[in-house]
């Protein structure tokens, strides 16, 4: 019983110490996608090309999400004329090159991996398309596409389908702090959460009973703390797989980041880790949902092998310029609630997550979260919605059953957002 308390413990003065971090980066990132369309996106990754790509990894940035999520998003995005290339640099960036995973890392273990973090995010796409220019022909896409095109189900599609940014036009000012504007944001900022709940919680438990119950003596021969070469060369290799295996994605890695960097993998290893968040297990096999198994074999070894690139490249920069933090000084937050900046930033935050669920829920958001995953209990969000929330366009369609009511959804979706061509059913 002391060891589970003592897990629990470890769990809620994490949980405690990166809250106000997550609302900050998740409000902001609903701010965004409030105000930018859908169909802008689409129009601005229509090819490969390095500026095509920098886009794409900015745009990601700045509408975070969820791994699942993400990876959902990123097919929508190709199926309505993204580039493949352009849509997975987007996905990348959409659960690592975010506001709240840098100010998490920041606090939980140091400035230096926030700035890690954002440098290695643009190698591991850069290696990505250059692996994806070499090996994706002609052949092989036109396979995914028509995978793609089958509309299956893998995992928050509805939450994908949904764009709910303002419609109207006008200054960014005017649009936000517009009724449809406040609305879209509370929309946007509890979906987001939703998505990211589960992971989150997962991830907290996970490192606090590793923490609590795993000696750090099996992290420090594990991960050859003993010699710094071979150590600087496994971590990049190993940390992707730990990650694999977690079965934890998107900032709800970072608590069993911490465990581990305090165990002895790597600096880079714990980028690598990090980056590794699409390529657990569950995502890898929706991966072969929408794209086919050749594919998805594809993205492993790429998605692999540019997380290894960008966590040696981290490693062995940040180790000349002499960034890389004093390990022995890494340690888990255990103190739990006091008085100090981050419980003043918490209390100031969470009213405004609070105010922001309010009208979540007083604007029809609750049949919308119903339906975010596009599981059998709910159809999928056919889009944006008008001031007072109206989610009556999310639900299935009578008499059909939920996958043919999410595909004709995502079809009205796009046949909306590019005018003039007529939606062609993709079951």
């Amino acid at each position: 019983m002391h060891a589970v308390l003592h897990a629990l413990a470890l769990t809620g003065a994490m949980a405690w110490e990166i809250t106000w971090a997550l609302v900050l980066g998740f409000a902001l990132s609903a701010v965004v996608q409030a105000v930018v369309r859908r169909s802008t996106v689409v129009a601005l990754l229509g090819d490969d090309r390095p500026r095509t790509l920098a886009l794409a990894a900015g745009l990601g940035a700045a509408s975070s999400s969820c791994s699942y999520a993400a990876v959902a998003l990123a097919r929508s995005l190709f199926r309505k004329g993204a580039d493949f290339t352009a849509a997975m640099a987007f996905e990348i960036a959409s659960t690592n090159l975010v506001i709240e995973l840098g100010v998490i890392l920041a606090l939980l273990m140091g400035w230096q991996f926030t700035l890690a973090e954002f440098a290695g995010g643009p190698v591991m796409i850069a290696v990505l398309a250059v692996l994806l220019r070499l090996l994706l022909n002609d052949a092989l896409l036109r396979r995914a596409r028509a995978q793609a095109e089958r509309g299956l189900a893998g995992g928050m599609e509805g939450h994908a389908a949904m764009d709910m940014s303002v419609r109207r036009q006008g200054p960014f000012v005017r649009r936000l702090f517009s009724g449809e504007g406040l609305t879209a944001t509370a929309h946007v900022f509890v979906m987001e959460w939703a998505a990211i709940l589960r992971d989150l919680v997962a991830g907290l438990l996970i490192a606090g009973a590793i923490a609590a119950w795993v000696p750090d003596a099996f992290w420090r021969s594990f991960f050859f703390e003993g010699h710094p070469l071979a150590a600087k060369l496994w971590g990049p290799v190993v940390g992707p797989l730990v990650a694999m295996a977690s079965f934890v994605c998107s900032v709800g890695n970072v608590p069993l980041a911490v465990v581990l960097w305090k165990g002895g993998i790597s600096f880079g290893g714990v980028v690598a880790f990090i980056f590794a968040d699409l390529l657990i297990l569950p995502i890898l096999n929706i991966y072969r949902k929408y794209y086919g198994a050749r594919t998805a074999l594809l993205l492993l070894g790429a998605f692999y092998a540019a997380i290894v690139a960008a966590g040696y490249a981290v490693e062995f920069a940040f180790g000349a310029l002499g960034l890389v933090p004093d390990q022995a000084r890494a340690r888990l937050p255990e103190e739990g609630v006091h008085a100090d900046y981050t419980t003043w930033l918490n209390a100031a935050f969470l009213v405004l997550a609070a105010a922001l669920l309010v009208r979540f829920f007083r604007t029809g958001g609750r049949e919308m979260l119903r339906m975010m995953g596009g599981g059998p209990e709910g159809g999928d969000a056919g889009g944006g919605h008008p001031e007072g929330g109206d989610a009556g366009n999310c639900r299935p369609e009578p008499g059909r059953s939920p996958g043919v009511s999410r595909r004709r959804g995502r079809d009205r979706v796009r046949d909306r957002d590019r005018p003039g061509r007529r939606g062609r059913p993709s079951g």
